[in-house]
């Protein structure tokens, strides 16, 4: 909040944003070596590979991972690496990234004065068919040992009978699905000699991550609660993909018992075509929540023993909840963000790309330079990502340029924090107004938007009717 509201809000000391965090290139330079080694593969290690396994080691020898991860570092160098040993430098590289994610949290809440809650102990999972856990390891041990550069077709089709097993298992979904997704990545760069550029941290990431998951409880998680009490909408992240798209509402819970006020997210996700884009992406969500209506027009909503995850998810069902009163989401940022509440990040899903905190920025003055929108915090610059607005929306990058007041998400990538606009306060044909990202969520007056509408609306109704046409065949 900079700088504040004076009736509701402290200042988000911004010049804590641009101090440097101690040990933070040191953990992320040992994360790119580990990388470049997997780039080549471990079946046969070079020298510079056995330095980048043995750097990694060093990264967390004063940890409780020191001894295990030191016997893999040495094993795997020597080319005798077993899938035991890639899975403790698989979590060796999820740590690092997981302290580095842990500190610049830390960092976000001491600028805002946030406070966070203590992570919870997890409760037992169900157990898991161990020989499909089994299967998947030795799949991707089979992938380090090729390195991304040895990748061929009939080495990542794999990973289709294992993925196959999994997915009528609820337990196991969400490592099928990563594996799904990760494969067919793959299959599309094949073979990877060709490769003219190698994507080291994603696919390192997405192939620690399943590794770590094949670890019996690795996914255990505390149980929910239920929840009663006010939501306050502060804005949607619309996240795209070719074949998927997720909606995630960013909210404040006000809980009915009196407690703090919370930060929760609730997300409603769809398969959707990749012809289907830009506004057309919300009919595709709109049949699976009330929520995205009640943020279109700017109402709350309120809950009834709704599950929330320890991290702050709310399981959604619209069971649970009804429209409440009007909630301006921004008089909601002002009044209550800053003595809201952080959820703790559940252990597996800590890593810097996951840094997403809901912030309120005012006061500042906007400039242009070489890489685009900059916001002046006070003297100190804070890098605008305007490429994540989405186009199914009325803010633009134009918006924020000309805006006076901004809800957003604060982000790290590429070595800085960034902020995703999700709303912004401006100034249109002389009017005030407040421009959202998921202002057409639930469906708009907008002309601009009811012209989109209209073309998206076509579009899917010929999709539908092409797709009942073949499940009648």
């Amino acid at each position: 909040m900079v700088p504040a509201d004076p009736g509701g809000g402290g200042l988000m000391r911004a010049d804590l944003l641009a101090d440097p965090v101690d040990g933070l290139d040191e953990a992320l330079a040992a994360v790119d070596g580990f990388d470049r080694v997997l780039a080549s593969g471990v079946l046969r290690p070079q020298p510079a590979q056995a330095a980048g396994l043995l750097a990694l080691a060093a990264a967390v020898a004063g940890s409780p991972l020191a001894a295990p991860v030191a016997e893999a570092a040495e094993k795997t160098a020597a080319g005798i690496g077993d899938e035991d040993h890639l899975t403790a430098l698989a979590a060796a590289r999820c740590a690092l990234l997981g302290s580095v994610h842990d500190a610049l949290t830390a960092r976000i809440d001491a600028a805002t004065g946030r406070s966070r809650t203590a992570a919870p102990s997890a409760a037992p999972g169900a157990p898991q068919a161990a020989n499909l856990l089994a299967a998947a390891r030795a799949w991707l041990a089979d992938l380090a040992r090729a390195g991304w550069q040895g990748i061929d077709h009939d080495l990542v089709a794999g990973a289709a009978p294992v993925v196959s097993a999994m997915l009528p298992d609820p337990g196991l979904r969400r490592l099928a699905t990563l594996l799904d997704g990760f494969a067919a990545e793959l299959a599309a760069s094949c073979p990877g000699a060709t490769l003219e550029r190698v994507p080291l941290r994603r696919w390192a990431d997405l192939w620690s991550r399943a590794l770590v998951l094949t670890v019996p409880g690795a996914s255990a998680a505390p149980p929910a609660e239920a929840v009663t009490g006010r939501l306050l909408p502060l804005g949607i992240d619309l996240q795209e993909h070719a074949t998927a798209v997720q909606a995630q509402v960013h909210a404040v819970l006000e809980p009915a018992d009196g407690g703090p006020p919370r930060l929760v997210r609730a997300s409603v996700s769809a398969p959707k075509p990749d012809t289907v884009v830009g506004t057309g992406v919300w009919q595709l969500l709109r049949p699976h929540t009330t929520l995205l209506a009640a943020v279109g027009e700017g109402r709350s909503m309120e809950l009834t023993d709704m599950p929330v995850t320890a991290g702050g998810d709310l399981l959604w069902s619209d069971g649970h909840a009804r429209p409440g009163d009007p909630a301006d989401a921004f008089g909601t940022a002002r009044v209550v963000l800053a003595t809201a509440e952080a959820a703790a990040t559940a252990p597996v899903d800590r890593h810097p790309a996951a840094v997403a905190v809901p912030v309120l920025l005012e006061g500042y003055t906007v400039r242009q330079d070489e890489e685009g929108t900059v916001f002046d915090l006070a003297g100190q610059p804070l890098a605008v990502d305007t490429d994540r607005i989405p186009a199914a929306g009325p803010l633009t990058p134009e918006a924020v340029a000309a805006s006076a007041a901004c809800i957003g998400l604060l982000r790290w990538d590429a070595g800085r924090y960034l902020l995703q606009p999700l709303a912004v306060e401006t100034t249109v044909r002389r009017k005030a107004v407040a421009l959202h990202a998921g202002a057409w969520a639930g469906g708009t007056t907008d002309k601009l938007g009811v012209k989109a509408e209209k073309a998206a609306t076509d579009a899917v109704a010929v999709l539908r009717e092409r797709a009942g046409r073949l499940l009648r065949k």
